[in-house]
This record gives structure tokens, sequence and C-alpha cells, in this order.
């Protein structure tokens, strides 16, 4: 009996299954009446759609005409069921060939999928979550077929220094590499703290990006679609992160109290922050002319606005505005904070304010902040001339 090897393939921009078998009339024949057979000149065999629905087809259309070796295809959608999330239906030309050429062997595979499940059931953040397992999975696929569990202490630090010297990788982005090994082995493995001393480079000192007041407005001012403009006016007036605008909701604006609920922000923690009475007239001019159902700034089909897209909303405002200063919507907080410190709120005040655990987080604002700074002056404004 024929054979028909089953393979994965990235083309056009779409996942597929290769099918190779040696030139057989009859084969062919069946192939070519497949829905949506093509043949690729390039790779030099026919394809389907990677569906489930058009691989019964091939089966159905092979049963006692060919033994079908579809080692390579299982193996490959083994990977993309354990890296891909489930609502990302539509998987990149990079992950796909990443997949293809460096998967996992079947012990690390068992790893990820374990890792990635303690994660979930520690109920970590999505970003987190995100974090996390691109750099596990970078560290998987240079094993190959060697597993992760073998590996010792000196091989991790190892790994770690040729993230830093061979792959470029600032102290920030060692730190999540450190953060998700250790997870691994301490929280999967339940290993002793063996990993607790891991090299950690030192983080850098880098004060936050601050705007003034007079650009603030002029942001706000320059940004003339409604919901893009309150959107902004919410993250300066009440400190928010950006994955707390797009988590609001229609429910957490108390116009009675006067009060914003931001619920289960960073580290899982609720605060309730002061409502602007310029934010609560702009978002009911919103209100009427949007009409959210839940989430207060809905993105498509009613969905939770996309964070990336409040991004280019704040990147706009500045090249309209003429804001040269570099940062995110973040810098709004970070102006929110500083501005407050600076018409005299108390440093403790604030820290509940933005949500931060530790009160060192937010004393980097005293180094920002003019209010001091201004009494010092410079020395060469003293000099005679």
């Amino acid at each position: 009996m024929n054979s028909v090897t089953l393979k994965p393939l990235y083309h056009r921009g779409e996942e597929c299954i290769a099918i190779i078998f040696n030139p057989y009339k009859v084969i062919t024949d069946i192939v070519k009446k497949l829905p949506k057979a093509k043949w690729s000149k390039t790779h030099q065999c026919w394809y389907i759609p990677c569906t489930r629905e058009h691989y019964n087809h091939l089966a159905v259309a092979l049963q006692n005409k060919a033994m079908i070796e579809k080692e390579m295809l299982k193996q490959y959608l083994q990977q993309r069921k354990a890296l891909i999330p489930v609502e990302q239906s539509v998987v990149k030309a990079n992950t796909a060939k990443m997949m293809i050429t460096y998967p996992l062997c079947e012990e690390n595979l068992a790893a990820f999928t374990a890792f990635k499940n303690m994660l979930a059931l520690k109920k970590y953040s999505k970003n987190t979550v995100r974090n996390y397992c691109n750099e596990f999975h970078h560290l998987l696929r240079l094993l190959n077929k060697r597993s992760v569990n073998d590996l010792k202490k000196e091989q991790i630090m190892s790994y770690l220094l040729w993230l830093l010297e061979k792959q470029g990788y600032s102290e920030m982005h060692a730190h999540t590499a450190v953060n998700a090994i250790k997870f691994y082995f301490e929280q999967v493995m339940n290993r002793e703290k063996e990993f607790y001393d891991l090299p950690r480079p030192k983080r850098p000192v880098k004060l936050p990006s601050v705007l003034a007041e007079e650009e603030v407005i002029t942001l706000i001012q320059k940004t003339q679609n409604l919901k893009h403009r309150s959107m902004m006016m919410a993250a300066y007036s009440a400190g928010l992160r950006v994955s707390e605008i797009v988590n609001l909701k229609i429910n957490d604006i108390d116009s009675k109290r006067m009060m914003i609920h931001i619920k289960a922000a960073k580290g899982k923690k609720d605060r309730m922050v002061p409502l602007s009475q310029k934010l609560l007239e702009t978002l009911r001019e919103y209100y009427k002319q949007y009409k959210p159902k839940e989430y207060l700034f809905e993105g498509q089909k009613g969905a939770m606005y996309n964070s990336r897209s409040v991004q280019f909303i704040l990147k706009n405002a500045k090249l309209k505005a003429k804001v040269v200063k570099q940062g995110s919507t973040h810098m709004l907080r970070h102006s929110y904070a500083t501005h407050l410190l600076e018409s005299g709120t108390d440093i403790r005040i604030i820290q509940e304010l933005l949500g931060h655990n530790s009160i060192k987080t937010t004393v980097r604002y005293t180094h920002v902040s003019k209010k001091s700074l201004d009494k010092i002056g410079s020395p060469l404004d003293k000099l005679k001339w």
C-alpha cells in the first residue's frame, strides 16, 4: 500500500497540511479533488488548510488507498495547543515556523504545559503569564531533546549570562527570565532553594518621564475624538495604568460619591480614587454619544478596548501637541503622581491612590518633583556678571 506523509506547513500566511507522497496517479487524483487542495511550486507538494474538517476529508478519501503517516503533524498540533492561547485563532509566521523548526521534545512540552497550568492556577495576570511563558519557552527550545529537569544551577547561570552578553537582554528583561525559571523549578517542581540565589543584574535607576501641566492640557485639547479624549482624561485624572483604563466598567464610576472603583488591578488589589468633576462631565457627553453596554471604553463588538490601541492614542496626541518627551500612557500616571506631590498631597496618600505596595516605589516621584528644587535654584544664577 502507498504511503502519504502529512507535515505542518506555513504557506502564504496560513497554517497548512503538506501532503507528501511518491508520484502515483491514483493518489494524485484523490488529492486533487479534496476541498481547497492546491499545489505549491515553492514546496513541490500538495497542501490543504490545517483544520479538522479538511483533515477528515483527506482521511476518508485515502481510506484503504494509502497509509497515512501523521507523526510530524501531530507533534506540531501538540505544540500549538500548548503554546498558543485558545483565543488566538491566527498564528503568526515566525511562531509557526519556530514550532516547525524547533519543536519541543515530549518531556519539555509536558514541562511547559505544567508551567502554564500552574500560572493559571495561581491566577497570575495575563501580562505576567505571557512574559513568563515566552521566557520559559525560549529556554526550552534551545535544549533540543535534553530535558529541562536535568539542568544544573551552573548551567542556568551560564544561560542567563548568555542572554545578557550575547542576546542583548536588558536588566529588566533578564529579571523576567530569572523569575520565570525560578517559578518553574520552585513552584512547579517543588525544588528547594537551590535556585533562589541565581545571579540577578542590578536594575537601572531611571526617573519617570513627567509632563508639565501645560503639556497635559495641550494633549487633551489636541485629541478631537471624544472617546480618545475621555481615555486620556481618565488616565491623568486618576493615575490609571493602561490595563486599568481598558478594564473600567460603567458601574465602576460612582457619580454619587464622586469616586472611581479600580477593581483587580496589579497585584489583584482593588482601590478607590477620586472622580474628577471635569472627567465626569466629559464621560456623560461620551456616554450619550457612544452608549457603551458593559465596559466604559468598548472596542469592537462591545469587547474590551485594546491596550495597544490606547498607546497609539497617546502617541498621536503627542505628535499633534508637539510633545517630544519619551513615554507611553504610563507617563500620564507619572504626571498625576508628581503633580499631586507638587500641590502638597502627602506621599502616603499618593501611595494609596496609585496602589503601590511599597512607599519606596512612590518616593521616586520626589526626585522629579520641582517643589523642593525650586527653592534651591542654581549657583549660576548667583554669580555676579
